[in-house]
């Protein structure tokens, strides 16, 4: 071989693969889950729940070790996904009313910004939707999606019991196991898109684990009831209750909750399992970008709480109602491995959007205050500072690699200030403490620089502004606002059950 031909071997092997990954659009599956901590996840470190398909997911792909939320509740987070903004741009600080969801008040909450599927849509994908949509006007298909099955609503009553709207008609009660559904009607839209000449995009958001409602007051019927009925899962905490929890005070250290749950992650990874079949049986695995998340954290009894931060009063903004797991895997581009890297999930669609060649799409405006992660999926190193924010009407903070700042805007406060480092689990408060001054006001210059370079006048609920959903903990100064009642705390031992 001469030289000549020797360098056009070489370029051909280093540029051949990025040319046909060019050529052919990959397609993409975004997984997401409601109310989802990380913790549950095996590939995270529980040893009880058991999730083997996201476990061989995380090791074949690039996982996300430190991946949150910048809200705790379902419609802002799942807005924050799909248009790079915070809350204080979109303006969706809360969960979504039913009635914005179907009747007459109903609209889509989006409908001025470039959203994921919308840019897709445009750059030539197919879109389909199973599962859960909450972002308004649920009856009708929204942002270029041509396969629509969803909810008529945002909250989750049985699993089994509950509405659903399937090819244009809402049944009043769903034809099973939801977990299952959502499963098989976004393998109902992969084949039926298959042999198409157009790439797909699939937004596959289970209303499970949930991990919420009367429901964790029934036994689990999924097909991992069995399995759970007698298991302690100690990776619960049994914390006594926390005095700022006001809501979802039957479940805490309640045996029967902590078994649903359970089941229920489990009834998912079931679910990821079986995507990851069809792809495989069609030979879609090679070129399909399979993304998985969660909306928001959740708390099973760590620190004393159960759920996520908008059921304390005030309201609570520790890491674990943050962080949610985050995995991406992609054969034909992302090698495995784990990242420490914070990422938030404002840093979620500029990414992907590189990650697919598509920088050129993000949106300029409004600016998007997230960072481009990218890089991180194809292997590279590049300088990452840990710093996230997070906002939910009343209550903001900023997480930088060592502190912890927040910040309430009622005049109970409490404002808080933790040293991560030492205090990871945020059980000792340093704010309003002479020896940490200057550090209090470090991090809240942070804060206030943040939300005054990106906040949006007309939804900052901080200055005026309004949201588009229900003001669950309004600042002090609304009418919706009621002050809390804290209850006593009451310094006693949980025992095993």
């Amino acid at each position: 071989m001469n030289f000549l031909s020797m360098r056009v071997a070489i370029l051909s092997a280093i540029l051949l693969p990025g040319l046909l990954f060019a050529a052919k659009k990959p397609n993409v599956i975004f997984i997401l889950t409601d109310n989802h901590g990380a913790w549950t996840l095996g590939c995270y470190g529980n040893k009880d729940i058991k999730t083997p398909n996201l476990d061989r997911m995380a090791s074949e792909g690039m996982q996300f070790m430190r991946a949150m939320a910048s809200n705790p509740v379902c419609s802002p987070t799942r807005a924050t996904y799909f248009t790079g903004l915070i809350p204080s741009q979109h303006g969706l600080h809360s969960f979504l009313d039913g009635k914005y969801m179907m009747g007459p008040q109903a609209y889509y909450t989006l409908k001025e910004f470039d959203t994921l599927p919308r840019i897709l849509h445009s750059e030539g994908y197919v879109c389909g939707l199973s599962g859960k949509w909450h972002l308004g006007a649920n009856l009708t298909p929204q942002d270029g999606f041509s396969y629509w099955a969803t909810m008529p609503r945002g909250g989750t009553g049985s699993m089994y019991n509950d509405p659903v709207i399937l090819d244009g008609e809402v049944l009043k009660k769903s034809p099973k196991y939801m977990t299952d559904l959502w499963t098989e009607r976004g393998i109902d839209f992969i084949e039926k898109v298959k042999d198409g000449d157009k790439p797909f995009f699939l937004y596959l958001a289970y209303n499970g684990p949930y991990c919420l409602s009367r429901l964790l007051l029934r036994p689990a019927k999924n097909r991992w009831a069995e399995y759970y009925a007698d298991k302690y899962l100690p990776s619960f905490p049994r914390d006594t209750q926390h005095p700022w929890q006001y809501s979802n005070l039957d479940y805490h250290n309640n045996l029967v909750s902590i078994r649903r749950v359970a089941a229920e992650v489990s009834g998912v990874d079931d679910g990821v399992g079986a995507i990851f079949e069809t792809l495989k049986k069609h030979g879609l695995d090679e070129n399909t970008l399979v993304i998985f998340a969660g909306d928001q954290g959740w708390m099973g009894g760590h620190n004393g709480f159960f759920g996520m931060g908008d059921h304390t009063k005030p309201m609570a903004a520790h890491d674990m109602m943050m962080q949610v797991p985050m995995l991406f895997w992609h054969k034909a581009g992302i090698k495995p491995g784990k990242s420490d890297a914070m990422v938030s999930n404002y840093d979620f669609l500029p990414s992907v959007l590189d990650y697919l060649g598509l920088q050129h799409r993000t949106p300029k405006k409004p600016e998007l205050p997230g960072r481009n992660f990218a890089p991180i999926l194809r292997g590279q190193d590049i300088p990452w500072e840990t710093k996230m924010f997070y906002e939910m009407e009343s209550c903001r903070s900023v997480r930088t690699e060592d502190w912890k700042y927040v910040e309430r805007r009622s005049p109970e406060g409490p404002g808080e200030l933790y040293d991560m480092r030492i205090d990871p689990h945020e059980r000792f408060n340093l704010f309003g403490q002479a020896a940490y001054a200057d550090q209090q006001s470090v991090m809240a210059k942070k804060l206030y620089s943040f939300f005054d370079t990106y906040a949006d006048p007309q939804y900052d609920v901080w200055n005026g502004g309004r949201s588009k959903a229900r003001r669950h903990h309004a600042p002090p100064d609304h009418p919706d606002y009621r002050k809390p009642k804290p209850r006593p705390w009451k310094a006693t031992v949980v025992k095993e059950q």
